[in-house]
């Protein structure tokens, strides 16, 4: 009865202990599992962020990509815009040049408008007013003595006597008009 006490108290120790075992395997293998879980959780977990990686590697190089084209882009434009300043200051240059010989054609020309407008009113001078007539003192100019007034009236009388195809009877009336005057300043 001893022996069967003893044996019933080991047995009752022995499924006591094989009881906590079986509780700690148990325990074990749930936490085996929860262990496997979560090494599937982070190898899945790593499958991503390597996915996640590839992604941002392929985004990166197409970065990298568009930046190089977006360089090219800008260094053409610069390449258009200097072309485009080279040839606005050319272009300028053209302008300044033309404008500077307009400037001299129109101070050119403005001389020449003077001289004429001078000339002719110098010209109108010799005239009549409101006629053609040639004013007689500019038949007489340059005449400084009364031996060189008579042959320039012998001259004159020659060139516009009514008889001749240039004659005009009132330029022979001017003339004889002047020629009576300057005889008087000569005697």
């Amino acid at each position: 009865m001893i022996t069967e006490q003893v044996l019933d108290g080991k047995t009752t120790a022995f499924k006591k202990w094989c009881y906590n075992e079986t509780l700690e395997t148990g325990q074990d293998t749930k936490a085996l599992e929860k262990s496997t879980d979560e090494k599937q959780a982070l190898e899945e977990e790593r499958r991503q962020l390597e996915k996640e990686r590839r992604q941002f590697e392929r985004l990166q190089k197409e970065f990298a990509r568009r930046i190089e084209i977006e360089d090219r882009r800008l260094e053409q434009e610069k390449k258009l815009f200097d072309m485009k300043v080279k040839i606005l200051e050319e272009e300028l240059q053209k302008l300044a040049t033309e404008k500077e010989h307009l400037e001299k054609q129109k101070a050119f020309y403005s001389r020449v408008n003077q001289y004429e407008r001078e000339s002719a009113h110098s010209y109108n001078d010799c005239f009549d007013a409101g006629s053609n007539i040639v004013k007689g003192d500019m038949f007489f100019s340059g005449v400084g003595s009364e031996k060189s007034l008579k042959k320039r009236y012998k001259d004159l009388i020659k060139i516009y006597h009514p008889d001749n195809l240039d004659g005009d009877k009132d330029t022979i009336q001017e003339i004889n008009s002047q020629y009576h005057k300057l005889c008087a300043v000569y005697k």
